[in-house]
């Protein structure tokens, strides 16, 4: 039986995979290139049936419950702050809505009793054998496992060293994305408040935790553009030059971002993987079926991480029936929600006037709204196995 796991990655995929796993009789491993598990970060979400059953199946449904956000309303304005749009809590925030950072030290905790984490390190080389997978580290030791999952993201290592570069999978969406911390100087409430432009979102929400602070989310239409991922001075004068001449906040929010310590910069895209595995190599979340905003990556990852380590617990550690079963069961429904992904920047940022006032008057409609709550509920709702009961089953008849 495959019982060594290697996940990269300690987001939200990567330790829900490694508390069931752990549940299951596995050894996991989760390295993160990250020093520490980040804190903070923005507002994700969870709605529908599938999303709650998988949560209230892990015993954390009613810790979220305690430390959610209560939602996050959004309201769009014109330069001299009169509104034009206003979107409920519940549009954006789903069920239960949690900062990432939270989410992910709630999975953190609850998988540590039968997890390995390593911070401050990631895997430079995979090496497949007949009975495991050789990994080295940027700074550890080499070692082999029997299993190595890629739950990081978007930008996957671990798809790039077992499948491709990430061009053979990514593709850009026309937008890009920037968050970042700031003192809540301009006494802004909780939620976020927005000034658009054609192809263009500055808004700014304070700190569900701490008032005091605020946080800033840019969107702005553009092709592909060539920076280095790691050179945030460039990042910052990239989303400067974007927004340049607009009024409202902007010039005070630009000014907030030439000081701050941290951004997180990046491409509107989705990542489409013709398979999810290889070998003794599969992906999990954003890294095999996911989108930057917008195409419920979350909640997606926290049932692909129930669906693979329930596949792998069935299988005996079969990892070829495993990996097949898993995608077999979840391929459509991911894909079904990445397509969200396909609209957002569209939507937080029409590229033009009409475009703009289109979206603003059809939202304004309390009906339409309705409808679309709806919808978003049936795609995010899949048929799950119980693999509690399922492996109950398999023991009984001496599996």
């Amino acid at each position: 039986m495959s019982k060594n796991v290697l996940i990269s990655g300690a987001g939200i995929a990567g330790p829900a995979l490694a508390y069931w796993l752990g549940r299951y009789g596995f050894r996991p491993t989760v390295v993160e290139l990250a020093p520490a598990l980040r804190e903070g970060g923005q507002a994700v979400d969870f709605r529908g049936e599938t999303h709650l059953t998988v949560l209230e199946r892990m015993d954390v449904l009613d810790e979220l419950r305690r430390i959610q956000t209560g939602g996050s309303p959004v309201r769009f304005v014109d330069e001299h702050g009169r509104t034009l749009l206003h979107l409920p809590a519940d549009f954006a925030g789903g069920d239960v809505e949690v900062l990432r950072g939270d989410l992910s030290r709630v999975f953190v905790e609850r998988s540590l009793p039968h997890t390995e984490y390593v911070f401050g390190d990631s895997i430079t080389g995979l090496t497949e054998t007949a009975d495991g997978v050789r990994a080295t580290f940027q700074h550890g030791a080499p070692r082999t496992f029997d299993l190595v999952i890629g739950a990081d993201g978007l930008h996957s290592q671990v798809r790039r060293l077992a499948f491709g570069p990430e061009e053979d999978y990514v593709s850009h969406l026309g937008y890009y994305a920037a968050t970042w911390s700031l003192p809540n100087h301009l006494g802004v409430a909780a939620g976020s408040v927005g000034l658009n432009a054609p192809g263009r979102l500055a808004s700014v929400g304070a700190d569900h935790r701490d008032p005091t602070r605020a946080g800033a989310f840019f969107v702005f239409a553009s092709p592909p553009l060539a920076y280095d991922r790691h050179d945030v001075a460039r990042q910052k004068t990239l989303i400067v030059e974007a927004f340049e001449g607009l009024g409202w906040k902007v010039p005070r929010l630009l000014d907030s971002l030439r000081q701050a310590p941290e951004l997180y910069f990046d491409s509107i895209s989705r990542a489409d993987v013709p398979s999810w595995s290889t070998g003794r190599v599969a992906l999990l979340g954003d890294a095999a079926c996911g989108a930057t905003i917008g195409g419920m990556g979350t909640g997606t990852g926290t049932v692909a991480a129930y669906v693979l380590a329930g596949e792998l617990a069935l299988a005996g550690g079969d990892h070829r029936t495993a990996f097949a079963r898993y995608e077999q069961t979840l391929r459509a429904y991911a894909e079904g929600c990445q397509r969200g992904g396909d609209r957002t920047g569209k939507f937080l940022a029409p590229a033009t006037p009409t475009g703009l006032r289109l979206r603003n008057g059809l939202l304004s409609r309390r009906a339409l709204m309705n409808w679309m709550l709806k919808e978003g509920q049936k795609v995010s709702t899949v048929a799950l196995p119980d693999y509690q009961t399922l492996l109950g089953r398999s023991a009984a008849a001496g599996r």
